[in-house]
């Protein structure tokens, strides 16, 4: 792990323009702030998919088309807590369904949690939880003929360009099975008047999540990043519907990655990429769907009509 980390970082800021992988924002101290960040005023996105689980819960389920008295999965890609699939477990479980939560997580300590408090919230439901890489979990169960309705939610596709959302929705189509579907989460497009504050809140609690990956990189390969000679920066284009987040240096400076051997070059100005947060409507969806083995079938919003569900079925 040490060595793709040590790996990725001096392939991105190595890079022209400089670039950190997102992925690395989640250690213990990026989890805590990014919990922090899922309940301040600015940030939509959380409330927006909760509304749906919490107030629409019957069009999701009748949107799946499953039978009652057919034994299905319901997969979940990256569970979290699973403060909002809650609400849907609650409801599946009170009209009887028969099925199997199986949420997939690279970290056990999430799942053990998670599998911990469904015992004691929801002590009928049969949860299956699968540790692992995604696609190792999804081949693993591929031979399985039981129905399957997978859960990708929280618009964490929108992490990925469009090339590479639709690869990884082909992949998710080659792991499942005709008439099993896909719940995707997106964030729809709006104004920059309500997308910018979700990434730049008045309390600064996501410029203290995305500087932290400096102190991590600090921390883990022994640099002298000085962060307060770094900014937050986030950016949005309404027309194209990407919001960006950078980390900018604020003087002309030097920083060693001793565990890397190297010293890196900052020019006053100068940005390091770390996040796409894509945002989209119908047309977008339906083109990154386009070439793989999902139609749209259905779309679910928010009360806002800030977030959309969208249910995908496999051809």
């Amino acid at each position: 792990m040490i060595e793709t980390f040590k790996e990725e970082i001096k392939q991105g800021l190595t890079a022209t323009p400089k670039t950190l992988p997102s992925k690395y924002f989640y250690n213990k101290i990026g989890d805590a702030l990014f919990v922090q960040i899922m309940n301040l005023p600015e940030y939509y996105l959380t409330r927006s998919e909760f509304d749906i689980f919490k107030n629409k819960t019957q069009q999701l389920i009748d949107a799946f088309g499953i039978d009652k008295n057919t034994h299905f999965e319901l997969i979940e890609l990256g569970a979290g807590d699973g403060t909002k699939t809650k609400e849907l477990l609650k409801v599946l479980d009170a009209q009887n369904y028969r099925f199997d939560y199986m949420p997939i997580d690279i970290s056990a300590n999430a799942l053990a949690q998670l599998k911990n408090n469904l015992a004691k919230e929801l002590p009928n439901v049969s949860v299956k939880t699968q540790q692992g890489d995604y696609f190792n979990v999804l081949h693993s169960l591929k031979e399985n003929n039981n129905p399957k309705v997978m859960l990708f939610l929280g618009s964490n596709i929108g992490n990925m360009d469009d090339e590479i959302a639709t690869e990884f929705i082909y992949n998710l189509g080659a792991n499942l099975q005709k008439g099993d579907k896909l719940l995707l989460g997106a964030d729809l497009i709006k104004s920059k008047e309500i997308v910018l504050p979700a990434y730049n809140d008045a309390q600064g609690i996501t410029a203290k999540f995305n500087l932290n990956l400096l102190d991590r990189i600090n921390t883990e390969l022994n640099a002298d990043f000085n962060t307060s000679q770094f900014k937050h920066q986030p950016e949005y284009n309404e027309a194209e519907g990407i919001a960006k987040s950078f980390i900018v240096s604020t003087h002309d400076q030097e920083v060693t990655v001793q565990q890397l051997n190297t010293t890196f070059h900052f020019k006053e100005g100068e940005k390091i990429h770390t996040e796409i947060s894509r945002k989209y409507n119908d047309a977008l969806i339906q083109q990154i769907i386009a070439n793989t083995s999902f139609t749209l079938d259905t779309k679910i919003m928010d009360t806002n009509a800030y977030f959309a569900d969208y249910i995908l079925t496999r051809n």
